[in-house]
């Protein structure tokens, strides 16, 4: 890709009885890019989320995170493509994958929903040839136990594995601003796990 994502949005569900569940890593790790940016979100009636405008690598960026629940997120990303007027191909959407195992993320553009209702929607709205950075939180085992699964927190052993995954992606962010795609893509299909990451990215377990 030779141009920077513009928008980044984080995938989630609003409110306090969402934050710690699986299905709301998206919305952490662009709560800890914000953080880190020195940015703070605000209500955004007009963009159906809570945004806010950051400098990543020299570049500015809008850190979104849809407020309409995951299966209306293409709603509230249309809004802020046509406000900001970003194309597709400048847009990044972080999300959970039940087909990664836990703290695995990767990268990759275009492509289909995979059952995924937040992207199915986005996908509806939008198109599907956007970047998606998919953290892993591997799959219950059963289809009938998805809704649930994705809906609870994750489990005391699996946390730390997500913890590092998101941290990975947030240097795989930076490298893909400043080098590309590619490289940030290689980065993480390279990337050890550090024994030292101790920084709290999402709720504590």
């Amino acid at each position: 890709m030779s141009v920077t994502p513009s928008i980044i949005v984080g995938l989630g569900n609003p409110g306090g009885e969402h934050e710690r569940d699986r299905h709301n890593v998206g919305y952490w790790l662009v709560d800890d890019m914000a953080s880190g940016l020195g940015a703070r979100f605000s209500g955004e009636q007009k963009l159906l989320g809570d945004t806010c405008q950051a400098i990543l690598q020299q570049n500015p960026v809008r850190l979104l995170k849809p407020t309409t629940f995951m299966n209306r997120s293409g709603q509230s990303v249309r809004q802020a493509m046509d406000y900001y007027k970003v194309l597709l191909e400048r847009l990044l959407i972080i999300h959970d994958d039940l087909d990664l195992p836990v703290g695995t993320a990767r990268l990759k553009t275009g492509g289909g929903h995979g059952g995924h209702n937040g992207l199915r929607d986005i996908i509806a709205h939008c198109g599907r040839d956007f970047v998606r950075l998919r953290i892993g939180i591997g799959h219950p085992g059963r289809k009938e136990q998805v809704v649930g699964y994705v809906l609870r927190p994750p489990g005391k052993d699996e946390l730390p594995d997500i913890l590092r995954a998101l941290d990975e992606s947030r240097r795989a962010i930076d490298i893909l601003f400043a080098d590309g795609l590619q490289q940030a893509t290689t980065y993480l299909h390279t990337a050890t796990p550090r024994e030292d990451i101790t920084k709290d990215l999402g709720p504590a377990g």
